[in-house]
């Protein structure tokens, strides 16, 4: 059983990048985190970590893209760890070029564990929430769910797939009347490995488009998320501009990606011909939360810190204006 005032949570991805940094974010709160990911090496990093800030951890190592698989470990998080309460899908892979250089294997497997991989763990999930009438899913998305860029498609039809997905499921539990709950956490670019072992077609190394933060910042949202009824929870500003801003002008922006999203997304350094990627298979070395890019990556957000307390900001501004009037 979950330890007093603990859940237990499920995090898929969760041996780098934004899963590891997820995983210690949780550990924080005294949560039992379930740690999924095909690296073994890095699940058992990734588990001493979460010890060591206070949680309980569970490795599992399979690939979201097998649906009996994740079915399986499923049952042994709720076995040796009590039910779930909190499922987060956070496992991606993605392929840096343009549809013409793309094989069909790699768009299959892009979508095989991008999409398919979370709608897999959100069954999983629901299988076990929906009984019980409880239960928080958080999806990790982005803000290229909304605004597709160029040399990403696959992994930007994934992120768009997952908004219609969710969109029919959200409708579907409340028809039911369920008190399961779905949120959708919207990221900016992020400083992750992501950047060192996607697998990549271009001349040059990749990087996430500018202006970059660290994945704590993300981890926060997550956390916060998990505990926060909301819908959609935006992180940075150009999460909130490119999301909005293609609402407004998609056209607009289609000439401005075509213009700048090829050189937004590489560095001035040649991609070395034995580079190694994660497509189909994990790519050795404990690589952790961070990339290669501390130096440029921002630590906080002031645009999720006003969201988060925005109800607090909205009152404090009420109350202001009323004051105002019985002044006047």
């Amino acid at each position: 059983m979950a330890l007093s005032g603990s859940r237990i949570v499920v995090v898929t991805g969760a041996s780098a990048g934004v899963g590891r940094a997820t995983a210690r974010r949780f550990a924080e709160e005294g949560d039992s985190v379930a740690l999924i990911a095909r690296g073994k090496e890095r699940l058992e990093a990734t588990t001493k970590e979460v010890e060591a800030l206070g949680g309980r951890a569970l490795a599992l190592s399979l690939d979201v893209a097998d649906p009996e698989a994740l079915e399986a470990a499923t049952e042994r998080v709720e076995a040796e760890l009590g039910p779930i309460d909190v499922w987060v899908n956070n496992a991606m892979v993605t392929v840096y070029a343009p549809v013409t250089r793309l094989a069909p294997d790699e768009f299959r497997r892009v979508t095989e564990v991008t999409y398919l991989g979370s709608v897999w763990g959100t069954m999983a999930a629901l299988r076990r929430m929906v009984p019980r009438d409880r239960g928080t899913i958080v999806q990790v998305g982005s803000a290229l769910a909304y605004r597709g860029i160029p040399l990403q498609a696959a992994y930007c039809g994934a992120k768009h797939g997952l908004e219609g997905f969710y969109d029919s499921l959200r409708t579907e539990l409340l028809h039911e009347g369920s008190n399961v709950r779905i949120t959708i956490v919207e990221l900016p670019g992020l400083n992750t490995p992501q950047f060192s072992w996607g697998r990549t077609k271009m001349p040059r190394e990749p990087q996430p488009v500018p202006p970059i933060f660290q994945p704590e910042v993300a981890a926060d949202a997550i956390v916060w998320a998990s505990r926060h009824p909301r819908r959609e929870l935006y992180v940075g500003w150009p999460t909130v501009e490119a999301i909005v801003g293609n609402k407004i002008a998609p056209g607009l922006a289609d000439r401005y990606l075509a213009r700048t999203g090829y050189d937004s997304q590489q560095i001035d350094e040649p991609v070395p011909p034995d580079r190694p990627d994660n497509l189909f298979e994990p790519v050795p070395g404990d690589f952790a939360a961070h990339g290669r890019f501390d130096s440029r990556a921002k630590p906080r957000s002031v645009q999720l810190w006003l969201t988060k307390h925005r109800r607090w900001l909205f009152a404090g501004a009420l109350a202001a204006g009323l004051g105002a009037l019985v002044k006047d």
